[in-house]
């Protein structure tokens, strides 16, 4: 379809009113953020433009990425509520352009934002979370401190590894055992006082270890002082996960999941939300912008501050929404697609009700 002048002109107004809104919003989100985090600034002695290096920078990426469906919302309602206050859209109607045409400039605009969201969710957000996240961890949340006991990993299709506790600050665990076990039957077993992580070679030095070995009715056991091998298990295993879902792009995310259902884990409802995001949000911006012309394209007599308001609410709606099926999603009480899509697949079927009521 040839775009004509007018749709130029509706989706110039269209983006660079979301540009502004952007900017506008992120503008009063870092001030805000600022603010409540002034202190932790102030007690780890970081220079300004240190904070805004290491840490600004990156979480506006993050913010927008975030928002961008209520973005794109708000930015449909103001450019149409101008239009329609204007007189412009009964004009279009009175000359003959459907309704439906209509919506053709801003549905490319709102494809073209969807496709940079799936772009930004599924790899440069989460590069420059990486560094935001890192930077949450290292001046503004405590000190994390693995505290769990008896814990148990599975490493390989027949490998399975205990300790009995394990410091993560000095990267070293407490009576490990490596255990190869091929349907009932216990073939090897290693026994250990301590593991410990060699950052230069990137192996696990094993001391004072026993090994014990099965071959039918044969045993063999051994004893020795060290002994350096690689495990499919790191010190990044035993670190805080804190924000780790949104530092994962698209293929680390898939093999996070994967490591991890292999390992047992079954508490991965984050990660599996996270993963039916990366499309589901997109969506959300086509169906967000599909109701927010419908919501403003009438001219009304109490004036764009109604409809403006409506957008507003409809906005906050939506966000409380998308939270709490996240939330649910998380606990499990929910599928992760549900979780995900719930809530734009929700708005979605309200917007296709409401646009019978658009005079066409």
């Amino acid at each position: 379809m040839r775009l004509k002048l007018i749709d130029i002109y509706i989706l110039r107004k269209f983006l660079s009113t979301f540009a502004y809104v952007v900017i506008l919003l992120n503008a009063i989100i870092c001030v805000i953020d600022y603010s409540e985090k002034s202190q932790d600034f102030y007690r780890n002695k970081l220079a300004f433009s240190f904070i805004v290096k290491h840490y600004y920078i990156n979480y506006i990426p993050y913010m927008t990425n975030l928002l961008s469906p209520i973005i794109v919302f708000l930015a449909t309602v103001f450019v149409t509520v101008r239009l329609a206050n204007r007189s412009e859209i009964i004009a279009m109607l009175s000359a003959g352009v459907s309704f439906r045409r209509l919506l053709v400039p801003y549905m490319i605009g709102a494809s073209l934002l969807a496709i940079i969201s799936i772009f930004g969710t599924t790899y440069l957000v989460p590069i420059t979370n990486k560094s935001r996240v890192a930077f949450e961890r290292a001046f503004i949340k405590e000190r994390y401190f693995y505290d769990r006991t008896n814990v148990h990993f599975r490493i390989g299709p027949d490998v399975y590894a205990y300790m009995q506790n394990y410091n993560n600050f000095m990267q070293t665990g407490y009576l490990f055992t490596l255990e190869r076990i091929v349907g009932n039957q216990l073939l090897e077993k290693l026994s250990a006082e301590r593991i410990r992580w060699d950052s230069t070679t990137h192996k696990w030095i094993i001391e004072n270890y026993r090994l014990h070995r099965f071959s039918g009715e044969r045993e063999e056991l051994r004893f020795g002082e060290k002994i350096d091998t690689t495990l499919r298990l790191s010190p990044k295993d035993f670190e805080s996960t804190h924000l780790l879902h949104e530092e994962l792009t698209w293929s680390e995310l898939n093999e996070y999941i994967a490591e991890q259902r292999m390992r047992g884990n079954t508490a991965l409802g984050i990660f599996l939300v996270q993963r039916q995001m990366a499309f589901a949000y997109p969506f959300a911006i086509i169906i967000l912008t599909f109701m927010g012309v419908i919501v403003s394209a009438r001219k009304s007599r109490q004036g764009s501050g109604v409809q403006i308001a409506i957008g507003f609410l409809i906005a906050f709606l939506f966000i409380i929404m998308a939270r709490m099926f996240m939330s649910l999603g998380q606990a499990g009480s929910v599928s992760p697609f549900w979780a995900a899509w719930g809530p734009p697949l929700f708005f979605g079927l309200v917007a296709v009700v409401m646009y019978k009521t658009v005079p066409r």
